[in-house]
């Protein structure tokens, strides 16, 4: 029995070790049902037929308006690792003045560039108060002299009656 025992834990021991090992693999963004985006025609297609066949596109040019972005990004995590992008496709579909696709523009995970973000922040006057300090910190401030006054419109910087 001590045998089998054995034998049946460390069977679930090695499937253990090995699921951790698979990768999580999850498509991101668009997922084109039909057709490929590379089966749009420049001069034959226009904005009507792209959005007929594959949708909305993920996001649109910030100063090319007429240009439209389609962004699939597939990610695979192993165990605990944070997930990395093991495909990349970004289709960029241009337009001209009068909506009839010009270019169709295939960008992949070779194309990406690296954007190192500037971690600083905005320093803002005063001091930091801990959290007894913000809870405590009116206690006691309340001048004597005006406990006996009666409530006047405006507040506490209102008019005073004699």
């Amino acid at each position: 029995m001590n045998v089998r025992r054995a034998a049946l834990l460390s069977v679930l021991a090695a499937a253990a070790a090995a699921s951790a090992c698979t990768p999580v693999v999850r498509r991101h963004g668009f997922v084109p049902e039909t057709a490929p985006l590379s089966e749009i025609t420049p001069n034959d297609d226009n904005k009507a037929t792209v959005l007929s066949k594959y949708g909305n596109p993920s996001t649109h040019g910030t100063f090319e308006q007429d240009t439209w972005y389609y962004i699939t990004d597939v990610r695979e995590q192993l165990g605990y690792l944070r997930p990395e992008s093991s495909a990349r496709a970004v289709y960029a579909v241009k337009f001209d003045p009068s909506g009839v696709v010009t270019e169709v523009i295939n960008y992949d995970l070779e194309d990406a560039r690296q954007v190192n973000l500037v971690d600083r922040k905005t320093p803002t006057r005063g001091r930091e108060l801990t959290i007894l300090e913000q809870l405590l910190g009116n206690v006691g401030r309340l001048p004597a002299d005006q406990l006996d006054q009666e409530n006047l419109p405006g507040g506490a910087g209102g008019p005073r009656r004699n």
